[in-house]
């Protein structure tokens, strides 16, 4: 029968063909075309055939159509068919489809809608045909019939998309649906309906086939509905990176519905489809903007949503397109700067962490990006180390390189900026552990960066660059290329660059022989360098190399200040060979270095403080550097035994015409031959006594006894020494303009240093005897006398400089030795000989406030002068030692009873106090993570106890315990006796220790008990004690919970204090706080309140901010949000409602006039601001919702209206008559004396405007305020604006008072009078009209 349709087709006989097709039952006809097909025999050339006999405009030919359109779907969808067969017919069948009527159309769609509900699409080749009959579907204009009515052709084409979209879909085939839809003309509506119902469809998918289908739906989106394509997409991912944390947390899950999913999978899958939807934004730019708008609005409601680790990694693959890079990272930085802002504002705030309990922080989101990019992102990488460093760049340090800027680099950051470049250091060094293949292109960037970035601090790039190496030490060969050009440049570089460089790739140095040869000569050439800091680069180059480059034979690195890192091992590999090398190469640099013994002071300068590391690194180098000091310090000692002084100053100046500067730092030189020295005796002895090389101790012990002899003899003659023999004497001239004073300032310098270092010397040779130590109390004699003498002088020429004590050359070692000596060695044997010092108040002053200068120097640059002042472990347990002496002599001696602290000077206990401050604030700086050993070092009773588990709050309770003991001590003392500076002293101490207590604990409720009691009982009159105490109970209190009630309290005391504006009325005195008094109430306590207000408005501020956006949230979670919603607004309304009772007393108060009044004003207008953003809220809630609005929000605007806005304008008034008080009494003066009378006016003048200025922007605000209400109150239906009294116009005021005299004078003077009046209502007046001032003046 086919045969036969076929060959009537090809006759061009319709008729015939008809006739043989009707003559075809229903099944044979479908079964002769499943048989043709099945055979794969010209089933096209059959179906056209069929077709050509069934024309569209008969009846029959339609219903024929129809029969082989219902029996071509499941065939094609059966599988039987080869694929090439399916879309052959399937092309056919569209092709023809166009023709079928309406009515037709609709019932083949129907069927289509039957098919995918039931489930029985296999290959999906069917649903091309449904797109081609659904798009003519939509164009048909007859009226067809749906259930009971009729619609057109669209209309039934959008009914069934709906019946589609609301159907149970087959997962197999949501691919092929999702395809189908991009052939289909959608509107808008119909477009959401299926993007979501796609979206739906996801969590029952495969993970496989996911990216499949997200990339179908990213095309489909070219049609509109972006936004809810890229939030579905987003959103799934981030719910299965949540679940898949949860998995790993818990990792036997209860729920065994859920199946876990291989992590590596799960990230592979996220891979693909940011490559997609990268691909498909590189075609559809609209789609990244969206992007970028969506999580911009997204981030302002819910910032955890917004930003996850997937659509970070998306962002950042994005990124790499240019046209989108800036506004990228733009989002990206604001966020994370908002973010650490958030973090900050809520950890200092007890009240608004527990209405967020759940702090979101984006960094760890990003460092987990990083983390997931190892699964093959390689997308992802490029974006992280464009922003690493666009973070780095943009947050750096700003102040210039060393001082305080290295606090940057020190102990917790605490600015958003500084965490922010902190986060792009880390994103790099992450990324750079991770990904091997861009690891150099991100060294070449450090690299480069450092060279380019001279000019500014560079710090943050140097430490990235140390940790960066030490993570892959071998990654610098590959580059090593970078790191020779990076030496060539080295000469133009600052000093302190240079050696934060050097230190960084010291390890290459070990491993690359060529890198090294290439960095001496870059060294040999900058020594010879015209420019200082070319050679000051090549000293430090060298000293390095000296440290690093071990000589057979040398002691182990077990005491090490710096530890090698890993490349140690790499290094030990050829140490055979190396050792020596080494050698000669190191003889060769230290050759070198001698040349730099006769250049300028700084050069030389910096190798005296750097043998004595080479030494402990390289101890077989010992002799020769030894020898080298030998012979520089024979040029200036003089070995006559009687010859006084015993070292020639002269040659260690030089002048250049005027000028005359240090040549040669004698001091620093004895500072480097003593320390030496004693290192030589302690460890080359040791290592002697088993070896018998009896030449080379012969030798050594030769230069060895040279310095014993010759350091003995300058003691001896130092002591022996006057000043006139330094030609310094207090006749002498010390001022720096003249070449003698400088020469004489040089020459006392070096003395007194010469003597520092003696004394140091003297001290620990001395084994406690009786003789040393009085040779270290007479050399400690001639150090006074100078010191004595340049304080005087420096008084006398109120010079900068003279205030400022020279740097000491005593150790930091020393220092924590000598004090612990001084004032904890309770030896019998050493009683004696340390009473010696003991006697001299002078000496143990001058040893606390060493000490003093050490820690200072530590924590403003983190490292302090002399042997191991760059090992962080030593000076850790220095400060330690030193601690626990001050901390002794502190609490067992009261200064009280100290005398001699009167006499002159600061007594001993305060200068301990100085240093327990300066103390606990480095530690909390530098050494963090080292808070609990240090707390344990303290503990004098178990300072050998087991470092298991330190309770942090505990010790430092503790130690609390026993600086509230003295400050109560300084409260009780009397009058005479109390002393201001050492209570602000304690104070400080106090709130440092203070944070080191948990918030939870209860040590820290007893604390803050105790502070308030102290504030309560205590009348302090001492302004600034007065000033730290409510600091620190602000600062604490904060902690605990919202301040507000204790402001209200304040602000009673204040308002009891002052008076009242209105005098005729007495304030009734219900004294909270016995430290508000009459001299502290204003400005002190004032202002102090006034700026905790701020604190707490910034706080409401950011709340409701935090609320508009989450109005604007209609997500699913809707109720969650609400309640979220409502207990910020309780939050809001309550704080405000009690600031607003604080502002009622302070407003009522006759503050004096200046800085009380004007912070008061803009305070306030703050206050209005904040009030009327509430009520815009109100309002756009009422829009969204038909929610009324809550009785809180109502109280608070009767609040407003009955204790505020009319006691704001009656506060006006009062300003405005105090100055106008201050500008009569000016006029007054001006009668008086005419000769300066522009001036005088003129300042009073300018200072009423200035304090008039915050007026009018003030009753701006409240006029907004009140405008917003009557909107909310038209919104809402209630009358919010019945609690609202009429507000004073300030346009003019008509006082009746005033108005009477001015009328009766008026009845009795001449007629030329009356121009004035007009201006009798003015502040401000001009020479002519004079006489209505003194009428309003008789007024008053």
């Amino acid at each position: 029968m086919a045969q036969r349709i076929l060959a009537l087709a090809a006759e061009e006989d319709p008729e015939k063909l008809r006739e043989a097709l009707e003559s075809l039952g229903e099944g044979e006809l479908g079964g002769m075309v499943t048989r043709q097909a099945l055979k794969g025999r010209e089933t096209a050339a059959l179906l056209r055939g069929i077709f050509k006999g069934s024309p569209c405009s008969q009846r029959s030919g339609v219903l024929r159509r129809l029969q082989v359109y219902k029996h071509c779907v499941p065939l094609v969808e059966s599988g039987d068919l080869h694929l090439g067969k399916v879309s052959e017919i399937i092309g056919l069948l569209m092709l023809e489809a166009r023709q079928l009527p309406g009515h037709a159309l609709a019932e083949l769609a129907t069927l289509f809608v039957d098919v995918i509900k039931g489930g029985s699409l296999s290959n999906g080749k069917s649903l091309e045909l449904f797109s081609t009959v659904l798009t003519a579907l939509a164009g048909s204009k007859e009226s067809l019939a749906y259930g009971k009515g009729e619609l057109n052709g669209e209309e039934f084409k959008k009914q069934l998309i709906n019946t589609l979209c609301s159907s149970k879909w087959d997962p197999q085939s949501v691919i092929h649906l999702a395809n189908m839809f991009r052939d289909i003309p959608l509107s808008g509506e119909e477009l959401q309906f299926v993007v979501e119902k796609v979206l739906r469809m996801f969590s029952k998918l495969d993970l496989q086939e996911i990216p499949p289908l997200v990339y179908q739906l990213l095309l489909l989106s070219a049609k509109g509905s972006k936004k809810t394509v890229l939030e579905g997409i987003i959103s799934f991912f981030n719910q299965l990176d949540k679940r898949q944390k949860e998995e790993q947390r818990v990792p036997q899950s209860v729920d065994l519905e859920v199946a876990t999913m291989p992590l590596d999978q799960l990230r592979h899958v996220e891979g693909t489809v940011i490559l997609h939807i990268v691909s498909v934004i590189n075609l559809d730019q609209d789609l990244g903007e969206e992007l970028i708008r969506h999580l911009k609005t997204e981030q302002q409601k819910d910032p955890g949503k917004a930003l996850c680790p997937f659509s970070v990694a998306l962002l950042l693959s994005v990124a790499v397109k240019h046209r989108l890079q800036e506004q990228i990272f733009d989002f990206l930085k604001t966020s994370i700067t908002r973010s650490c802002k958030d973090l900050q504002l809520l950890q200092a705030s007890k009240f608004l962490q527990d209405l967020f309990p759940q702090q979101y922080d984006v960094t760890t989101v990003i460092l987990e990006v990083v983390k997931n990019s190892a699964f093959g992102w390689d997308h992802v990488t490029q974006g992280l180390v464009d922003l690493g460093f666009s973070l780095m760049e943009s947050y750096e340090p700003k102040k210039p390189f060393g001082g305080k800027a290295a606090d940057s680099s020190y102990g917790l950051s605490k600015m958003p900026a500084q965490q922010a470049c902190r986060l792009g250091a880390s994103i790099l060094l992450e990324t750079f552990k991770v990904h091997e293949p861009i690891r150099s292109d991100i060294l070449e960037q450090v690299l480069n960066r450092v060279l380019t970035k001279a000019a500014s601090p560079v710090s943050h790039f140097i430490d990235l660059l140390s940790n960066i190496v030490v993570s892959a030490p071998l990654v610098l060969q590959t580059s090593s290329s970078k790191v020779t050009e990076t030496f060539d440049n080295l000469s133009f570089l600052p000093i302190d660059t240079v050696q934060g460089l050097l230190r960084a790739v010291q390890p290459l140095l070990k491993v690359s022989m060529s890198a090294r040869d290439s960095l001496i000569l870059v060294l040999q050439k900058a020594i010879f360098s015209r420019q200082l800091d070319a050679r000051k680069a090549a000293v430090a180059g060298f000293l390095l190399l000296l440290r690093n480059f071990k000589v057979l034979g040398s002691l182990s690195s077990s005491q090490c200040s710096q530890a090698i890192g890993a490349t140690q091992v790499q290094a030990d590999v050829h140490a055979c060979y190396n050792s020596a090398a080494n050698e000669a190469f190191c003889l060769e640099i230290l050759g070198s270095l001698r040349r730099c013994l006769s250049q300028q002071a700084d050069v030389r300068l910096m190798l005296y403080e750097g043998f004595y590391d080479v030494l402990r690194r390289n101890s077989q180098l010992a002799s020769s550097i030894m020898e080298t000091l030998l012979s520089q310090i024979k040029q200036y000692y003089l070995p006559q035994p009687d010859l006084l002084p015993p070292l020639k100053l002269e040659g260690c100046i030089m002048a250049q015409g005027e000028q005359i500067f240090l040549q040669e730092p004698l001091a620093h030189l004895l500072c480097c031959i003593q320390h030496c020295l004693a290192w030589y005796k302690s460890t080359v002895h040791l290592c002697q006594g088993a070896e018998d090389d009896d030449e080379e101790e012969e030798e050594d012990v030769g230069f060895e006894q040279n310095f014993e002899e010759m350091l003995e003899s300058v003691t001896r003659r130092m002591i022996k020494s006057e000043l006139e023999d330094f030609e310094l004497d207090k006749s002498a001239d010390f001022s720096l303009s003249s070449g003698v004073g400088v020469k004489n300032n040089i020459y006392a310098i070096q003395v007194m240093g010469i003597c520092e270092v003696l004394i140091e010397y003297n001290f620990n040779i001395g084994n406690f005897s009786k003789n040393k130590f009085e040779d270290v109390l007479g050399l400690f004699t001639c150090y006074n006398k100078l010191s004595e003498i340049l304080k005087e002088k420096a008084g006398k020429n109120k010079s900068t400089l003279g205030n400022k004590t020279a740097r000491s050359f005593l150790s930091m070692g020393f220092v924590s030795t000598l004090l612990t000596a001084l004032f904890r060695d309770n030896a019998q044997s050493h009683e004696e000989s340390l009473a010696v010092l003991r006697s001299s108040t002078e000496f143990l002053r001058y040893a606390v406030s060493v000490a003093l200068q050490k820690v200072q120097q530590l924590e403003e640059t983190g490292q302090t002068d002399g042997p191991d002042g760059q090992n962080p472990e030593k000076l850790f347990q220095n400060l330690c030692k030193i601690t626990r002496v001050l901390l002794w002599r502190y609490t067992s001696i009261p200064t009280v009873i100290e005398e001699s602290g009167k006499k002159k000077g600061k007594s001993i206990s305060l200068l301990c106090l100085e240093g327990l401050l300066r103390i606990f604030n480095t530690v909390q700086q530098l050494y963090t993570a080292r808070i609990p050993q240090f707390l344990q070092a303290l503990d004098i009773t178990d300072g050998d106890a087991e470092e298991t588990d330190i309770n942090v709050t505990e010790k430092a309770a503790f130690q609390i315990r026993q600086f509230q003991r003295s400050l109560v001590n300084q409260f009780s003392s009397a009058e005479d006796d109390f002393n201001s500076k050492e209570t602000q002293s304690l104070i400080t101490v106090l709130s440092t220790l203070s944070k080191l207590l948990d918030p939870g604990s209860q040590q820290f409720l007893q604390f803050l008990t105790w502070t308030v009691k102290i504030c309560k009982e205590n009348a302090l009159e001492d302004i600034a004690c007065c000033k730290g105490l409510l600091s620190l109970l602000f600062s604490v209190h904060v902690l605990f919970k919202s301040p507000v009630s204790l402001l209200r309290e304040l602000a009673q005391d204040i308002h009891a204090c002052l008076g009242d504006i209105d005098q005729d009325i007495e304030v009734e005195s219900r004294s909270h706080f016995a430290i508000v008094n009459a001299k502290t109430a204003a400005p002190t306590v004032c202002l102090l309140l006034l700026g905790q207000v701020d604190k707490v408005l910034e706080e409401a501020d950011w709340l409701i901010k935090k609320l508009t956006s989450l109005g604007s949230d209609t997500s699913e979670d809707s109720s969650q949000a609400s309640n979220q919603t409502q207990a910020l607004e309780k939050g809001v309304i309550l704080q405000l409602g009690t600031l607003l009772t604080v502002y009622h007393e302070l407003v009522q108060t006759a503050l004096p006039a200046g800085s009380c009044v004007d912070t008061l004003l803009r305070s306030l207008s703050k206050t209005y601001a904040i009030l009327t953003s509430l009520i815009k809220h109100y309002i756009q809630a009422c829009r969204s919702t038909s929610s009324t609005i809550p009785g809180r929000l109502e109280k608070l605007v009767k609040l407003s209206g009955s204790h505020l806005t009319p006691q704001c304008y009656s506060f006006i008034t009062y300003v405005q008559n105090i100055h106008s008080e201050s500008l009569s009494f000016a006029e007054e003066k001006k009668k008086k004396k005419k000769e300066d009378e522009a001036a005088a006016i003129s300042t009073v003048m300018a200072k009423v405007l200035r304090e008039t200025k915050p007026i009018p922007n003030l009753i701006f605000a409240v006029e907004q305020y009140e405008k917003f209400l009557i909107h909310l109150s038209k919104k809402s239906k209630v009358n919010l604006m019945q609690y609202m009294k009429l507000s004073t116009s300030r346009d003019f005021r008509i006082n009746a008072s005033m108005l009477d005299s001015v009328l009766q004078e008026h009845n009795t003077e001449d007629a030329e009078n009356e121009p004035d009046d007009d201006q009798s209502g003015t502040a401000e007046q001009t020479d002519e009209n004079q006489e209505p001032k003194k009428k309003r003046r008789r007024k008053k």
